[in-house]
């Protein structure tokens, strides 16, 4: 039976073969810290790598240690030393608001459409908030990069885990949202090239249109008519978009990278977007697990604080810090043995880091544990006795 390749090997090949790196992971567990880490790895070894987040908490200005990021690709200057080709990293927000105009720009027939979905107050108010609009213009901004040929790679950094979801999912209900047929049986029969009707066909209709009046008011209604009917002429090519963004995640050079914590919730949400990426036959990489607690067993071993000459106080303290690190360590290394036998995936073993990650340096010194540094190797040997 051959023998399957190390985690940090598959990753490693990931980031000199990937077109497209999807980043995931619940909310606290270095998901952007590694997006980072990973793409500024790849471009150290020669590649032209764009990080684009659509985390609405902005923390991957943060990491690459900048006070904001823009909706436009922003040069990031390699650290000295770090630099082992010509390659280059560049890191962007998700703009959602102008993504989804330039969107309405490219499937509108003509000016006078364009400006009456623009300036719709519906379409202003709630563009950048209607069920699924994040995600879908998550992907339309990422078949936008990958189809760049001045990208390498593109390194996405999701939301947390369940909002990963929907990225997947949200698109489809934006597009049910959307489909002018579904809300054509109400708006129809009172608006009509967004005026409204004055005679009502129905009682049924007449009352209908007595309630939307009183609790969203006819001017309201008009909006949203105005909106639906506009979208019409553009249903078909948002829908096109949605198909081929989600055969690009298809593709093999696309992968999945799913970031947890060495806790078992954080990795059953782990395990669960796992069996979700296989349902829908999405490429999968592997799993980062990060801030792994090493068993000090091995180098310190208990009661032998009082072979040295130390305080009462401080020898029962130091013993008590020993066993709780210890039953920490034990309970992490069971999390991970269950990851391993349910996913039939080994993880690549981060280990805890003194300091947060805020700059460049701390992303180098993050990449360096990821990819084998010592303290990532003590982590591993850790977890796998």
């Amino acid at each position: 039976m051959p023998r399957r390749p190390r985690p940090e090997a598959v990753l490693e090949k990931g980031l000199r073969e990937l077109k497209t790196l999807v980043v995931c992971g619940s909310g606290g567990v270095g998901k952007t810290t590694t997006a980072a880490a990973l793409a500024l790895r790849a471009a150290a070894e020669g590649r032209r790598v764009l990080v684009c987040t659509i985390d609405p908490s902005r923390r991957l200005a943060t990491s690459l240690g900048l006070a904001q990021l823009s909706g436009r690709p922003r040069e990031i200057d390699m650290p000295r030393g770090a630099e082992r080709g010509p390659g280059k990293l560049f890191a962007m927000v998700l703009d959602v608001k102008s993504t989804f105009d330039a969107l309405v720009a490219r499937y509108t027939p003509d000016e006078a459409s364009r400006r009456r979905i623009l300036d719709n107050r519906f379409y202003r108010h709630v563009s950048a908030a209607l069920a699924g609009s994040h995600e879908y213009m998550a992907m339309e901004k990422l078949l936008e990069l990958t189809g760049d040929e001045q990208w390498d790679l593109v390194v996405l950094d999701t939301p947390p885990t369940r909002h990963a979801l929907d990225f997947l999912e949200a698109p489809d209900r934006l597009m049910g949202f959307l489909d002018t047929s579904v809300l054509r049986w109400f708006l129809r029969p009172y608006f009509v090239a967004g005026r409204l009707t004055l005679k009502v066909a129905t009682r049924t209709g007449a009352v209908a249109l007595r309630i939307a009046d009183r609790f969203l008011g006819l001017e309201f209604l008009q909006d949203l008519s105005e909106f639906f009917l506009a979208f019409e002429s553009m249903y078909d090519g948002f829908k096109e978009r949605a198909a081929r963004v989600h055969a690009l995640l298809r593709e093999t050079s696309s992968g999945f990278l799913l970031v947890a914590a060495p806790q078992a919730p954080a990795l059953e949400e782990a395990l669960f977007f796992h069996r979700r990426l296989s349902e829908k036959g999405m490429p999968f990489l592997g799993f980062v697990v990060n801030r792994v607690h090493p068993d000090p067993g091995p180098t310190v071993r208990e009661g032998s604080t009082r072979r040295v000459r130390l305080p009462a106080d401080l020898a029962r303290r130091l013993e008590e810090t020993f066993h709780e690190q210890r039953v920490l360590a034990r309970a992490e290394r069971r999390a991970l043995a269950r990851l391993e036998v349910d996913a039939r995936e080994r993880p690549v073993l981060v280990p805890e880091l003194e300091q947060d990650v805020h700059d460049l340096r701390g992303l180098v010194a993050f990449g360096d544990a990821v990819f084998g540094g010592a303290p990532a190797r003590a982590a591993r040997q850790g977890a796998a006795r």
